[in-house]
């Protein structure tokens, strides 16, 4: 009896992953690669060259009913201001965070990863279109190598004094690339104890699963 009481509470742990940043950063197109989706797929999160997502959006993983995405509305938007931002898109809800962001850091960049701090929450700072930086480099005879130093550089200096948090370099339209495999891998290394347990039970690797997706997809094209 007290084996079916605890694969019942297995059953019932849920693991929610906020992903936020300011918007047009690539945030939905995250959503879509990280549960093994392109952006055209059936029940893939809206993508777009405006805002797409006006509320907290829940996107569960298409084989792990107990991992749930969020993809979270754009901070500093007129609806969701900076300065009240955790708490209108109620932070306590998630496990912890994944900041995304391109291009150049932002000041909001740094103002999440302050706050979700603050709340004693932990984050991932992910740099996506990684692939668009690098490929505009090359062009003025920059080496790829160097190009994603600079970034991860710039990334952990101006996170320098929060840890500084683990920085991914990714890029949704090829999840195979760079760092996104690594940074799957992490998420599932640093569950909360009962969320891991609650997985493993489940007999479901998040990294692994995430992993065969990217291979089974890439495999067709």
């Amino acid at each position: 009896m007290a084996d079916q009481r605890d694969e019942e509470q297995v059953d019932h742990v849920t693991l929610n992953i906020a992903v936020t940043g300011e918007s047009g950063v690539g945030k939905s197109s995250f959503v879509n690669a990280i549960r093994g989706l392109q952006d055209t797929d059936e029940g893939a999160a809206p993508t777009g060259v405006t805002e797409t997502t006006m509320e907290p959006t829940m996107y569960p993983h298409p084989t792990m009913p107990n991992v749930n995405l969020w993809d979270l509305p754009g901070v500093g938007s007129p609806t969701f201001k900076a300065e009240t931002y955790m708490k209108d898109v109620k932070y306590h809800n998630y496990d912890f965070f994944i900041i995304v962001s391109a291009s150049r850091f932002k000041e909001n960049d740094i103002m999440l990863a302050k706050e979700i701090k603050k709340k004693k929450k932990n984050f991932y700072f992910v740099h996506t279109k990684t692939d668009t930086d690098v490929t505009q480099e090359e062009r003025k005879g920059v080496r790829e190598e160097a190009t994603l130093q600079k970034i991860r550089t710039n990334c952990l200096d101006n996170l320098r004094t929060l840890g500084p948090p683990p920085v991914f370099l990714i890029t949704s339209e090829n999840p195979e690339r760079f760092d996104f495999l690594e940074m799957v891998k992490n998420i599932e290394r640093d569950l909360p104890d009962n969320k891991r347990y609650a997985l493993v039970m489940q007999n479901t690797s998040f990294f692994s699963k995430v992993a065969n997706f990217f291979r089974a997809m890439f495999s067709r094209i």
